[in-house]
Formats: structure tokens, C-alpha cells, sequence
């Protein structure tokens, strides 16, 4: 199979692809490519769409891709690598706390995205670009979560008030005391991307746990976490290679993926076209392997495949650029389905007050709910205009 890219791709973006597919090796560098690329572009490039890891990886297994970038930059890669590395460390030491904290509490938890996420598809905690570290959990549990987070030293804006009163934040946001790290509490009730309310206990009977550092942390099961980072990259249009290479690794590295059950919970959580938008980028680009009926039921959605299109089309960019409300509210709609769950959706998506239009979170400043729905589509507006073509 021939990766597709968008037409003009830079060289930098070619061996980008090449570094992030599942399949690479030192000989899947493109033979065209020559000394004539731009290493700093290269470097950038990778930091920009987070899979700086995967090209570090490959420039210690291949002279021939080393031999194209100059000494200087490959020093900066070794240093952000390390740096890098470094980082995950510490943030795993976290998780593990964090962890033990709320089972002490009686919270159930798992962790997505992050260390666990980089163990699940890449086998390694350090190969995937992360700042934070994200659990769910039930909602019932999150005002206790809120108390174990506050005796560990975090910090949130959002009151324990806030949320008995029934709010419902985008995520329940908190931040350590030297406000170094970011963690995210997600509940099914958070989780306002799933075009459905999330079937937490099912996700949860089907946890697993994986090893991380000599230890065991819970996770959603593959099949689970298939629809999980296809929501997470639909919600963010694709805009990161990183995202895409997930779904590929993902896929690639579980060899007993269970694709009836993941087909299954893609339609249990109207995910479907979601999770085949995710396939087929990384089966476009990244050459990631599919079983026949899988590939087979990927390229029958017609719509998931011009929206791959258009992914494509604006993902190798130099620069990063922000979509515009209009072709945001365009793909929101045709990444649900058919045109009335798609309208649905976006207006649930677009009515759905966050914490960003509450205000001042005391009880004091309860503004009423229909004012704040009314405000949210205005301050998208205002957010996304500056985008607009």
C-alpha cells in the first residue's frame, strides 16, 4: 500500500510520515529524499504535531535518516528527547500517586491518554508527546475526587459548590502547586464529544490493567480506547499527526484486538463515524493494517472519506491554522452521521454552557442557564472569527 499525502507535501513531511507509520524501519525513509531538506523544519514539524519522539526513535535507528539532518539539530533532538523523557518520569511518578490516592478513597478510576495510552499503542510510556495526565470516573465519584485532589496539593477554579449544584465543566481542571502540571478529572457527564452519554460501567467491566514501570494501572481495553482517541482527534479535526499515529499504533501493536467489540462499541456510543474517520487517516496515511470486512466497511463511508480529504489536505501545513466556527459547524455535523443527528449534535455541542461561560464560579454569580446557553455560541463566535478565511 502507498501512503497518500496532500499534493506539494514537503520532504520534512514525507520523512515525518515515514517515522510515525507502525511499519517503520530505517529503509521506509522515501529514496527521493535527499540532503536538501530542512532539518530545523523537520524538527519543528514534529514538535508541532507531538510525534518528536517517533522521529528522535528513528534517527537513533537509521544513519541514513541521521545523515540528512545537520549536527546541530540532531543535539537539539537528543536534548528535547531527553528533556522529553525527563518529563514522562515525573509524570508518571504522579499517575502512580495519584492512582493510589483514589483507590485509598474507594474512587474507581482508570487513566486515559498519556503514559498509559503511549504503553497501550507503542509499547514504550516515552514515545508518545503528553503534558498532562486525564482519569474518568463516575460522576458520583468527582466531588470526592475533588477532595482527594485538593489533600495532594492541587488546585482548581471550579468549587466544590459548582459542582453539587449540578454544572457541568468541560473537565474538572486542576493544577499542582507549582502549577507545573495539569490534571483533568472526566466523567461520562464531561464527555459531551461522545455523540451518546458514555456507557461507563460497560467500559469499566471491561477495563484492563496494563504494566507501566513495574507497576499496574487500569485502562479502558483497546477496543474501548479505539473510540475514545477517535472522538479525542475528531473533536480536535485532526489537527495533529500525533492523533492519527495513536489509532495506527493502536491497532497495529494489539494483535488479539478484538474488532467485533470494537465495531460494537463504536455503535453503542454512536461513534461510527468517528472511529472510521481515524482508520482511514491512519490507514491512508500511515499504511496502518486492517482486517478485509474492517477496511472494507472504512472505504464504504463515503462521507468519512472526504472528510479524510479535507484532513489531509490541511494537515501538512507549515503553520499552524486555526479552522474557522463555519468549517468547524461543518465537519461537526457530517462526523455524526446523517444530517439531523449531525445538526443535533452541533447544537448540543454549541448550547452546552462549559465553564468558560459561566463567569465567576461562586453562588453569588449564578447567572441562569438559557442566558448561558445563549452566551456560548456568541463567545464561539467571537473565539473562532479571527480563523475564518
Amino acid at each position: 500500500m502507498t501512503r497518500r499525502t496532500s499534493c506539494g507535501a514537503s520532504s520534512e513531511w514525507e520523512i515525518l510520515l515515514a517515522c510515525a507509520a507502525p511499519d517503520s524501519n530505517p529503509r521506509s525513509v522515501p529514496k527521493q529524499i535527499n540532503k536538501l531538506i530542512q532539518s530545523d523544519e523537520l524538527l519543528c514539524l514534529a514538535e508541532r504535531h507531538g510525534v518528536l519522539p517517533l522521529l528522535a526513535r528513528r534517527v537513533e535507528q537509521s544513519e541514513t535518516l541521521a545523515a540528512l539532518m545537520s549536527e546541530e539539530t540532531r543535539g537539539r533532538l537528543r536534548e528535547k528527547r531527553r528533556a522529553q523523557m525527563l518529563s514522562t518520569l515525573s509524570l508518571t511518578a504522579k499517575l502512580f500517586r495519584l492512582t493510589e490516592r483514589f483507590e485509598e478513597a474507594g474512587i474507581e478510576a482508570v487513566v486515559v491518554k498519556g503514559p498509559t495510552l503511549a504503553v497501550q499503542a507503542y509499547g514504550d510510556a516515552s514515545l508518545r508527546q503528553y503534558s498532562d495526565l486525564d482519569f474518568v470516573m463516575p460522576h458520583e465519584a468527582v466531588l470526592r475526587a475533588m477532595d482527594v485532589m485538593r489533600a495532594a496539593g492541587f488546585v482548581t477554579q471550579i468549587s466544590p459548590q459548582v459542582a453539587e449544584a449540578g454544572r457541568v465543566p468541560g473537565q474538572f481542571l486542576f493544577l499542582d502547586g507549582g502549577r507545573n502540571l495539569i490534571v483533568e478529572l472526566h466523567t461520562e457527564r464531561t464527555l459531551r464529544y461522545f455523540p451518546r452519554p458514555l456507557p461507563l460501567n460497560d467500559f469499566f467491566a471491561r477495563r484492563v490493567r496494563i504494566p507501566l514501570d513495574g507497576r499496574e494501572v487500569p485502562v479502558f481495553s483497546p477496543e474501548d480506547t479505539l473510540s475514545f482517541i477517535c472522538v479525542h482527534g475528531s473533536k480536535h479535526l485532526w489537527e495533529r499527526l500525533r492523533w492519527i499515529a495513536d489509532v495506527a499504533a493502536l491497532i497495529s501493536r494489539q494483535k488479539c484486538f478484538d474488532w467485533p467489540r470494537a465495531v460494537a462499541t463504536a455503535r453503542e456510543t454512536g461513534t461510527e463515524r468517528m472511529v472510521h474517520l481515524g482508520l482511514r487517516l491512519a490507514m491512508d496515511l500511515l499504511n496502518a493494517p486492517l482486517p478485509r470486512e474492517i477496511r472494507a466497511e472504512v472505504l464504504a463511508d463515503g462521507a468519512a472519506g472526504r472528510l479524510a480529504e479535507a484532513v489531509l489536505h490541511w494537515l501538512p501545513s507549515e503553520e499552524e491554522v486555526e479552522r474557522g466556527l463555519f468549517e468547524r459547524a461543518c465537519f461537526r455535523v457530517q462526523i455524526r452521521g446523517d444530517f439531523l443527528r449531525g445538526l443535533r449534535y452541533l447544537l448540543r455541542l454549541a448550547l452546552a454552557p462549559t465553564e468558560e461561560d459561566w463567569g465567576n464560579n461562586t453562588p453569588a454569580a449564578r447567572v441562569a442557564r438559557w442566558t448561558e446557553a445563549a452566551r456560548r455560541p456568541l463567545r464561539l463566535a467571537r473565539k473562532y472569527r479571527r480563523a475564518a478565511p
